[in-house]
């Protein structure tokens, strides 16, 4: 495939594109980066340096690749973080052009606002923009749990409120649901599920909860679910992803590191080993 990602970008690191990026790319598609910003490190470390570049500079990336001729070659369009709302537009215009030039193409988006014991860690206004435009467009979408709740207005406890969660998100517009970080009072202890529901179905996923928090993780997650559904169908996209994801957090608490160890899980996210199985729920 050929993917355009819409992300942030880390010079030190995994985050944004520089994580979702190695990935695709691993898998053997081609990725076209356009950066929202630029910076040393995430900004997980508290501090970082770097540029936060301008929507119309963004917007120029686009229409530069859109001169070369190649949007009707664009599969899928990926976005994650997004500074400020101008940027959500300059997203959604980059979607309808390729789609307009492919209209096989598919919108993923990432609708990255916050996480449980966090709360909502992006600037004023774009959990509503997430919400009200981002989700109506995509074909994909990949929230954690506490953006599920967040996108519906829902109370998620048992997987009977995450599956009615998931299908008034599905009503909202996108087609397929990843849903990551999931727990309710069915996990099993020490334990983290994803689940991915589409036309196909619903099923779940259960693998081992590791005691640490790593950025650019949801961001490595999104690309290979896109990158897996695309080709294979959604239960096996679901074991795929999870297998390659637990893999590349496994390895970076075995470094013990802050970073994501992408390299040396590289083969793991290419060939994953088939230790978890995609249930239906």
């Amino acid at each position: 495939m050929k993917v355009m990602s819409i992300q942030s970008s880390v010079a030190y690191g995994y985050a944004g594109n520089s994580s979702a990026v190695f990935a695709l790319q691993r898998l053997g598609h081609e990725v076209w980066p356009v950066h929202t910003v630029h910076f040393s490190n995430h900004t997980g470390y508290g501090e970082w340096r770097g540029i936060v570049f301008e929507p119309q500079t963004v917007g120029d990336v686009i229409t530069g690749i859109e001169e070369r001729g190649v949007l009707p070659e664009c599969d899928a369009v990926l976005s994650g973080y997004q500074g400020a709302p101008p940027v959500g537009e300059i997203v959604l215009d980059a979607v309808a052009r390729v789609k307009s030039a492919n209209p096989a193409a598919v919108y993923c988006a990432d609708p990255v606002m916050g996480d449980v014991g966090r709360g909502f860690y992006v600037q004023a206004g774009i959990p509503e923009f997430m919400r009200d435009r981002i989700v109506p467009a995509a074909d994909i979408v990949t929230p954690n749990q506490f953006e599920l709740e967040y996108l519906t207005g829902s109370s998620i406890r048992s997987v009977a409120d995450l599956l009615a969660a998931v299908e008034a998100l599905r009503r909202q517009g996108p087609d397929t649901v990843l849903v990551t970080s999931v727990q309710t009072d069915q996990t099993p202890a020490d334990s983290v599920q994803m689940v991915a529901v589409s036309r196909e179905g619903a099923f779940q996923v259960t693998t081992p909860l590791m005691p640490l928090h790593v950025s650019g993780c949801g961001d490595a997650t999104a690309a290979i679910f896109l990158a897996r559904v695309m080709t294979e169908g959604v239960a096996h996209a679901l074991a795929t992803t999870a297998d390659s994801v637990f893999a590349i957090i496994e390895a970076t608490h075995a470094a013990g590191t802050r970073e994501l160890q992408l390299i040396s899980a590289q083969d793991e996210i290419a060939h994953p080993r088939g230790r978890f199985e995609a249930r239906p729920v």
